[in-house]
């Protein structure tokens, strides 16, 4: 019996010659967008070829969203039908970018040619062939068209193949032909600096004042301003400003019955003075507002603001729009739970409600508010509980009004829901750094997250602590245990960030809990900002270094060391261009004094076609110079000193 089988005529077949596979970057195969910084090269590579022996041409192809032509740059072989090219986006905002190849008729015959020639065969008819081959190209451009004229009229004025075999004119002749070939179009987000590389300052508003029980003000947080930039950071993050709920208001330690005078949480948004657009009354009014985002201007800093899409059931949305709201049985909204924390003082809207057009615009134009009061970041809260399509929309829809605006996903949640927000658009992320400690899940977890293809959308930012989350190994406010955290998450990564308190070892959790007792989310604080036993200049300094050697402030360049000791830690980075590569060791816990071995390997460092091996390194502290021996250096971390040891490599 003969199976039936289907059999294609040759009109059937695609009649594809050339072949355009592999192209990197690419995130999901051009879904999403790969993200870059603007101002810098991007280098595109692609495997490009055909069947035959016929040579190749290719330029890669770029342009902005808003431009309406592409720009091209001539790719290069560079080695097993490995192509590449780069181009640099100019200014923050969405890219794109593709590859075109064809068979370069010009370039093959001369390829023939030169090797007839190296065989001394008789090349008379070749190069009869060559002149009629290039009197039928169509040239780019007028300056093209004069090469290949004046290249035709040498050769038949000498009856000479040399003039044909220059590589001016092989340029000029590098015209494209009938079986042109384009790639996928690639999407990407070029991003100001500031995304790659920021140090986060976290507090409260409220908690800024000088008087006990009085609620701070805006002028409260100007008056920290100088303090805050002077420590280094250059983003200031400030929770939620917004009008707070009366319902189910939340008393200290996030008890049910609030007494009177309590603030209640800054997450239950909304009261009858406004919601997610309006100030709470206390901080001060808009023109304060500004006042303030001017100040931190000059002082160096950004504002950050929360959006957190939550409302108190006093929200005016509720009256205002009941649509946007799910309603149960019994007419009462659910008010919001992350089982088994309640969060009773807190509804959430209905992202796909009978009016889900009206809600998706409204949140949008809650963002471009703030915008035009002169915010440019945002930290978003739990976006992980939001529908993915409403982010990718939203931040869109943002960002296309203007390019440098930056969004960080404050989502601990699952890895892949993690990495699909940033996908979506999220310019940084939150990480699980929060809770690693170990030498070997700290590298599996750096390995991770800077391998291809997560290192080519994901972006961490590292954060020591938050107003929910004071970590187990914090808790027993041993400064040394501060000082390693904040130096691995100011060396490990690019962006990172305390909150307030933190460099005043705060460290009281609820028993059994990692939430701080006495928390500033249910009662007000005031702080003795200069409190002895302070690691302020621990902090400062460390930022110092930060900008003072860009090697630190990128994360995907990292590359871990050999150390000798399971409690140490040791890694080294490099700038992007090459020109500035750091050393680190850490020691993870207090043990004692520790001598341990810091192993280079076979790492490599320098600018492209400078790179050697590390020959020396000079301590960033005290200035002194050790020779790397055996391809290693013996290193000694103190007991009662400092947890970090920070070194230039020399090559």
């Amino acid at each position: 019996m003969t199976a039936n089988v289907s059999i294609s005529s040759v009109s059937d077949l695609s009649g594809r010659r050339i072949y355009i596979e592999d192209v990197y970057p690419s995130v999901d195969g051009g879904r999403f967008a790969v993200k870059r910084i603007a101002g810098e090269s991007v280098e595109v590579w692609a495997d490009i070829f055909r069947d035959g022996h016929s040579v190749l041409a290719a330029d890669l192809l770029w342009r902005a969203d808003t431009a309406d032509k592409w720009a091209r740059a001539p790719m290069r072989l560079h080695n097993n039908d490995r192509w590449t090219a780069s181009f640099t986006p100019p200014s923050p905002g969405r890219y794109a970018y593709a590859i075109e190849a064809w068979t370069d008729t010009f370039g093959t015959w001369r390829h023939d040619f030169l090797a007839k020639r190296d065989a001394r065969q008789d090349i008379t008819l070749e190069t009869q062939e060559g002149r009629q081959l290039l009197a039928g190209l169509k040239p780019r451009s007028k300056a093209d068209a004069f090469i290949i004229s004046e290249a035709l009229r040498e050769s038949e004025a000498g009856n000479d193949a040399a003039p044909l075999l220059s590589e001016e004119l092989l340029a000029a002749a590098r015209v494209q032909h009938s079986d042109r070939t384009c790639s996928d179009v690639f999407p990407l987000y070029a991003d100001r600096p500031l995304a790659r590389a920021s140090a986060w300052y976290e507090m409260m508003p409220r908690s800024q004042g000088r008087i006990p029980g009085k609620h701070g003000t805006f002028d409260d947080c100007i008056a920290r301003l100088p303090e805050i930039s002077a420590l280094g950071f250059d983003v200031l993050y400030f929770t939620p400003i917004h009008p707070i709920g009366h319902t189910n208001r939340k008393g200290r330690n996030n008890s049910l019955g609030a007494k009177p005078g309590d603030p209640g949480s800054p997450y239950a948004i909304g009261s009858e003075t406004g919601g997610h657009e309006a100030i709470h009354p206390e901080l001060g009014t808009l023109e304060d507002f500004r006042r303030l985002v001017a100040s931190c201007a000059e002082h160096g800093l950004e504002l950050a603001l929360d959006f957190a899409i939550q409302c108190s059931p006093d929200h005016p949305w509720l009256k205002a729009h009941p649509e946007w709201f799910k309603r149960r049985p019994d007419g009462s909204i659910q008010y919001a739970e992350n089982p088994p924390k309640k969060y009773e003082d807190i509804v959430n809207p209905d992202f796909f409600g009978p009016d889900k057009e009206g809600l998706w615009a409204a949140l949008r134009d809650v963002v471009l508010f703030w915008l035009s009061q002169g915010v440019r970041i945002f930290r978003v809260d739990n976006p992980h509980t939001k529908p993915f399509e409403f982010w990718e929309w939203l931040i869109r829809e943002v960002q296309s009004v203007d390019p440098n605006v930056i969004f960080l996903a404050e989502a601990f949640t699952r890895p892949k829901v993690m990495k699909a927000l940033a996908k979506l658009g999220f310019t940084q992320s939150y990480t699980y750094f929060t809770w690693r400690t170990g030498k070997e899940e700290l590298q599996a977890y750096l390995s991770e997250i800077t391998r291809y293809p997560e290192r080519e959308y994901f972006r961490p930012n590292f954060f020591t602590n938050t107003p929910d989350i004071l970590p187990v190994h914090l808790q027993t406010g041993d400064p040394w245990t501060f000082k390693a955290r904040v130096a691995l998450a100011a060396t490990l990564s690019g962006n990172y960030g305390i909150y307030n308190g933190f460099e005043l070892i705060e460290h009281e959790p609820i028993p059994g809990k990692e939430e701080y007792l006495n928390s500033e989310k249910y009662e007000l604080k005031v702080r003795d900002w200069n409190k002895e036993g302070n690691i302020k200049n621990y902090i400062g300094h460390l930022n110092w270094l930060r900008q003072s050697n860009p090697a630190l402030l990128q994360t995907s360049n990292l590359r871990f060391a050999a150390v000798d000791n399971p409690d140490v830690i040791g890694f080294v980075k490099e700038s992007v261009t090459g020109d500035n590569a750091i050393a680190v060791a850490i020691a993870l816990t207090r043990a004692g004094a520790r001598e341990l071995w810091f192993h280079f390997g076979d790492i490599e460092i320098g600018p492209p076609g400078a790179r050697g091996r590390v020959t020396a390194v000079e301590n960033l502290i005290t200035g002194e110079r050790r020779t790397v021996e055996w391809g290693g250096v013996r290193l000694r971390i103190e007991a009662d000193q400092d947890p970090v040891l920070l070194f230039r490599c020399i090559a």
